[in-house]
């Protein structure tokens, strides 16, 4: 049958005055630390998770647990730092302030398949992951030759191309397996806080950046066709990966390979609290100028009134198709140079730049103006003393090659090189400093509450879990009252 509703969250907040006064009289019994929990859970309203999975469950069969008492207790379990859901179910059994606190009576509580089931009523898919278990081999990344550098991206098309493209596309919100996890963080923790002040919708300030989520310490793969059995042990052909939307990436602030995801993190750095806005899931040999794409224009599409003022990232994300991108939508990007993809603002020393802008040569001649690149704001200058036939006739000549030296200038509207404000300005680096939020927001997701240590197998349980970690982010920024209520509550009727 249809899971019956306590009636409303005020029905909640008196089961567990009534059951705290019951099993623990005297609140000095328990540690401040516990009491903030308790606090925080006690306010938190989530009457919404009842209605939106209310059309989930059967209208047959016997009585199931209520839906908001599931997610509340899921959110315990994470607050807790307990990571396994079968620990949980017998936490539960064992420990009366769990069970008061989730909404369950003390001595009958939910089990871990029920557990299970919660989860999946979550998942709006009959598929685990995002992807088929059968598919092609992947292009394996290379170990940079720099330690402490990012390895090369691996990925067919560039910037240039899925940047436009991601542009064009509209996601549906619906059409997402993890649709009804984003309309419960969005109604019962994201709106709040927007509505407490925490977070400006209307000029956000959004910081982007990647962190590797470890899922397992080997790939897990093997081979459905009989090419071994014929000799061929180095076949291309299809295999059955168990983690189908996992794969090798390269760690950087670990200088290892690891099997997992790419988490990339959009955050308000606007916020005190560096509070989180959207996440997504990416196979780990993804490299951040495209994982941020798939984040962002997602966010775009599920958050359509928020607006982004400023862009702050990394300098992964130095392409020109950003820059571009922010001019024409009005953002301004707070990107650092990684000195690639176009010349930098010092210029080469046996190079000089004349007043009109052409590059001088160390002979003291004016280099010829050889054709421009528009798609990266760019001019190109030659050498004026070569021919592609005879070569350089110069007696010094400063190149070897036939076709002579080339010097290249950035146009005046180079969006890159010339921001606004410019790189060296006090105001471009108090805004830039600031991208460090997306950094602690991730932080607290993998270290203080223990993302990582999951053990899951399936993006289902990940993205489930990912979103809760994210709820008690922005649970934990809310302000608790100076004097407890609850507490007061239970010294008034003792």
């Amino acid at each position: 049958m249809l899971p019956i509703n306590c009636g409303s969250h005020s029905d909640y907040q008196d089961f567990v005055v009534r059951n705290l006064r019951k099993y623990y009289p005297d609140p000095n019994a328990l540690a401040r630390s516990t009491w903030d929990i308790i606090e925080r859970f006690w306010n938190l309203d989530l009457s919404f998770t009842d209605e939106l999975l209310k059309c989930k469950y059967s209208k047959y069969g016997p009585a199931p647990r209520t839906p908001s008492c599931m997610h509340r207790s899921y959110l315990l379990s994470i607050d807790f730092k307990v990571t396994s859901l079968t620990e949980w179910a017998a936490q539960l059994k064992i420990n009366p302030l769990y069970a008061i606190l989730s909404g369950f009576n003390v001595g009958d509580t939910p089990g871990v398949g029920t557990f299970y089931d919660f989860i999946n009523r979550l998942w709006d898919s009959d598929e685990d992951h995002l992807s088929p278990h059968i598919h092609p081999l992947k292009e394996k990344v290379i170990k940079p030759k720099k330690k402490g550098s990012k390895a090369d991206p691996i990925e067919k098309v560039t910037v240039a191309g899925l940047l436009p493209q991601l542009e064009k596309t509209i996601f549906q919100l619906d059409s997402q397996p993890y649709a009804s996890l984003f309309k419960i963080y969005k109604k019962e923790f994201l709106d709040v806080s927007v509505s407490k002040g925490l977070i400006n919708p209307g000029s956000l300030a959004l910081a982007g950046d990647g962190t590797p989520v470890v899922t397992s310490h080997r790939e897990r793969k093997k081979r459905i066709c009989n090419c071994a059995d014929n000799g061929i042990t180095d076949c291309k052909c299809d295999r059955y990966f168990s983690q189908p939307d996992c794969d090798i990436g390269w760690d950087s602030s670990r200088d290892c390979f690891y099997h997992g995801y790419d988490l990339y993190m959009l955050v308000d750095s606007g916020s005190e609290s560096d509070l989180p806005i959207f996440p997504h899931f990416s196979c780990a040999s993804m490299h951040d100028s495209h994982g941020f794409l798939h984040a962002f224009f997602r966010f775009k599409s599920f958050l359509p009134d928020y607006k982004v003022s400023k862009l702050l990232l990394d300098s992964a994300h130095d392409a020109m198709p950003y820059y571009e991108y922010c001019r024409k939508a009005g953002i301004t990007p707070f990107i650092d140079l990684n000195g690639k993809g176009g010349v930098k603002l010092p210029y080469k020393n046996d190079f000089t730049i004349g007043e009109d802008g052409v590059p001088v040569c160390m002979k003291g001649l004016r280099m010829n103006h050889d054709g421009s690149e528009p798609s990266k704001h760019r001019l190109k200058f030659r050498c004026p003393l070569t021919s592609r036939k005879n070569g350089c006739s110069c007696d010094n000549p400063c190149s070897k090659s036939k076709y002579g030296r080339t010097v290249h200038v950035a146009m005046k509207d180079n969006p890159r090189l010339f921001n606004i404000p410019s790189r060296d300005s006090a105001e471009w680096k108090n805004a830039y400093n600031a991208r460090t939020s997306a950094e602690r927001s991730n932080k607290r997701e993998k270290l203080d509450f223990r993302l990582e240590d999951g053990r899951h197998r399936s993006t289902k349980m990940w993205y489930c879990r990912l979103y809760h970690i994210l709820m008690l982010q922005h649970l934990d920024a809310w302000d608790l009252p100076f004097e407890s209520t609850l507490a007061k509550l239970i010294l008034s009727a003792a």
